[in-house]
């Protein structure tokens, strides 16, 4: 089955990284159904029924995003809220989520290196994106970690980003 990616970027026309995974995504319409939330509803509505269908009809599913403030944007936790019900990803009869392969792609301003222990911040990334492995575990989904730039907010050479590019798609497929 095909892998849906949700992308929830607010600022997606500013985005070298997440526009460059898209762009990646889009060459393999048959492997990946890129799902972009801020362009389906930029009015914050979100059709509940329908997100659901569509993650039914999908294998696995990769949240793809720009980290912020130690956080996902706010029409993702939407879109989670509404769309992760209980009665339907957890709960009585809840396993639509259930042993499905769930991921995150996500960009991150800050360095590697103040993503550590001994780093400006004090907690790694891992630590910080615990609440979607959280969330993975609570549905009985199969969470698989995540793949991640750093230092985005520092500029990243069109080399970079084509590597990347590369090596996102090589993550989703080995899922």
């Amino acid at each position: 089955m095909k892998t849906l990616v949700i992308v929830t970027h607010p600022h997606m026309e500013n985005s070298a990284i997440n526009k460059k995974w898209v762009e990646e995504l889009t060459k393999y319409p048959e492997k990946y159904t890129v799902h972009e939330l801020y362009k389906v509803y930029p009015d914050g509505n979100i059709d509940v029924e329908q997100e659901q269908k569509q993650i039914e009809e999908h294998g696995n599913l990769i949240l793809q995003f720009p980290v912020y403030w130690f956080n996902c944007p706010p029409l993702l936790k939407k879109w989670l809220d509404e769309v992760f019900l209980y009665g339907w990803a957890y709960g009585l009869k809840g396993d639509k989520l259930k042993n499905r392969k769930i991921a995150l792609a996500v960009s991150a301003g800050i360095k590697q290196k103040d993503y550590s222990p001994s780093g400006k911040y004090k907690f790694t990334l891992e630590e910080v994106l615990v609440p979607f492995e959280t969330t993975a575990m609570y549905c009985e989904a199969d969470y698989r970690s995540f793949f991640a730039i750093y230092g985005t907010e520092h500029g990243t050479s069109p080399e970079d980003l084509a590597i990347s590019a590369r090596d996102y798609l090589s993550f989703i497929d080995q899922l």
